[in-house]
């Protein structure tokens, strides 16, 4: 009979039953779909993730780039580089609460040394200003700090002189907390150098503790030549 030859024989099997098997188990247009719009997903959040790192990328290559010629460098490159502490505690003069991260974005030279401010300290504030000033048209791609490691207040005539051009920024830090980022050369205090900082928080230089302020000019504007293509002036 036509009835009879419906189904494979001994297989009981309902056709319906056999079309719903065979359909199930076809790959899902929706899954597919999903899997493709995921690959894509991930492609352009890794192109997110190398433009984000192409400053960082950048910041290396200047440290490699100038290291052969470090040869002669003057001041000391800190390998590794020490990233700014964010929890670094400032406060302006003011007692106002300083955020750390408001350093980043430019180039710093730094100095350290109490509010009384002796005259190594004096020197060391007239030559900060004296090196940016000399930079001419790249001067303000750095910016002065003076870190003040008491709690006094410093002489109005020193505060007037660091104002002069470009003010300085001043700002107030605990020294034992200063000192987890900042380092002195052995055998030396932490306001015997200037230090150099890099626009993303790093310390990366420190210029020897008898500054000759010739040679420590030509790092800097080693920095700031190399550092042209990623680095603009301003935070």
């Amino acid at each position: 009979m036509s009835g009879s030859n419906s189904s494979a024989p001994g297989s009981g099997a309902a056709p319906d039953s056999l079309l719903s098997f065979t359909v199930h188990s076809l790959p899902s247009p929706a899954l597919s779909d999903t899997a493709r719009r995921t690959a894509v997903g991930r492609w352009k959040m890794a192109a997110v993730l190398a433009v984000c790192a192409a400053p960082v990328v950048a910041s290396y290559f200047t440290y490699f780039v100038i290291k052969p010629e470090g040869r002669s460098n003057y001041a000391e490159l800190i390998t590794p580089p020490r990233d700014l502490p964010p929890r670094l505690p400032l406060t302006a003069l003011s007692g106002e609460r300083v955020e750390a991260a408001s350093l980043r974005g430019q180039w710093l030279l730094v100095v350290v040394a109490d509010a009384a401010c002796d005259a190594g300290c004096e020197k060391h504030l007239y030559l900060q200003r004296q090196l940016r000033e000399t930079l001419g048209g790249e001067k303000d791609r750095l910016d002065k700090v003076w870190f003040v490691t008491d709690g006094g207040t410093p002489r109005p005539e020193v505060i007037g002189a660091i104002s002069q051009g470009q003010p300085a920024t001043v700002l107030r830090v605990p020294r034992d907390e200063l000192a987890q980022w900042l380092a002195p050369a052995h055998g030396h205090a932490l306001a015997d150098h200037f230090y150099i900082v890099d626009p993303m928080g790093r310390w990366m230089m420190r210029a020897p503790a008898a500054v000759d302020p010739a040679r420590l000019k030509r790092d800097l504007e080693k920095l700031l030549r190399a550092s042209a293509s990623w680095d603009r002036p301003g935070r």
